[in-house]
């Protein structure tokens, strides 16, 4: 899970915001360094008597996209309090009309508040904990001291029955060429290019594949048709190598992004510890005990089968 905010500013603040700041750094007499916030925090507006301050003004700029950021105070603020005061007045007419008491409104506005109280207590709690030392040590146990995988480049053609696949190679065999039978009769993946898979390695392909593109020699063709979940093959090795682990650089992003998910599995499965939980059916009454000697009740609805796991 990714922890994200959208941006405050809706289009149209974006767009005026964009273009002003094209006019103010192409002009720099009017880029001058911010003044200070001042001390206090001042009241700035009031909408119906409710208090727009100088901070609420600096945080929502604080939440602009990164290239509005750098506008000048001195025009950034004034078109975000306008901004916040048309949607304090919007807000104040929808009170007025009752749909804060609304049921469907309300509850909208439970499940916002929840997505924020759940973001802001992952964010406090993930802060610091995947930092570059982190990552670089999970690359250096896990990838740097990988051996090189061997790899095989291939080329494939794939139809439907052993006829055909055999047909096909007796074509090869007598002079045609692979790549133009490919594309004249494969079915398969890369049949444009001649059947091409490029190179990949055992894990990438369904065993039976594997198991022959492996066994063969740079340069040779399958002895006779592979059938696989997919269909029959005729498989032609073009290269073959040892992959070395892949850099730092790399592997980083990759490497973070599986210990934030780690982290915030942890995060939550200590809320979920920590909180009282109690399950009831779908129509509201309780579970009742199993016993242990009854078979489990199916999970697919009646007269449906469950779909079957795919390898």
């Amino acid at each position: 899970m990714r922890h994200s905010r959208g941006p405050a500013a809706s289009a149209p603040l974006r767009a005026t915001l964009a273009l002003l700041l094209g006019v103010a750094f192409a002009q720099p007499g009017l880029a001058q360094p911010a003044p200070a916030a001042p001390p206090a925090d001042p009241i700035v507006a009031k909408v119906d008597g409710e208090e727009i301050r100088f901070s609420d003004l600096a945080n929502a700029a604080q939440e602009l996209p990164e290239e509005l950021r750098g506008a000048p105070p001195q025009m950034l603020y004034p078109l975000l309090l306008d901004q916040m005061i048309a949607g304090r007045a919007v807000a104040a007419a929808a009170r007025r009309a009752g749909l804060d008491k609304d049921e469907a409104v309300r509850a909208r506005i439970r499940r916002a508040e929840e997505q924020e109280l759940q973001q802001a207590y992952l964010s406090r709690a993930l802060a610091g904990l995947v930092t570059d030392e982190r990552i670089r040590a999970a690359y250096d146990a896990e990838i740097r001291a990988r051996p090189a995988e061997e790899e095989v480049r291939a080329r494939h053609i794939l139809v439907p029955t052993e006829t055909e696949a055999r047909e096909a190679l007796a074509e090869i065999r007598a002079g045609a060429d692979f790549n133009a039978v490919a594309q004249r009769r494969s079915a398969g993946p890369g049949a444009r290019e001649g059947g091409d898979l490029g190179f990949f390695k055992r894990g990438d392909m369904v065993p039976e594949f594997a198991e022959a593109a492996f066994a063969l020699p740079a340069g040779q063709i399958s002895a006779a048709p592979v059938r696989s979940p997919f269909g029959w093959h005729i498989i032609r090795v073009d290269e073959r190598r040892s992959s070395a682990p892949p850099p730092f650089e790399e592997a980083r992003e990759t490497l973070r992004q599986r210990l934030f998910e780690a982290e915030i599995n942890t995060v939550v499965e200590r809320a979920r510890s920590a909180a009282k939980i109690e399950r009831f059916n779908l129509d509201g009454s309780t579970p009742r005990a199993i016993d242990a000697a009854e078979p489990p009740a199916p999970t697919a609805p009646a007269g449906r089968p469950a779909a079957p796991t795919r390898r």
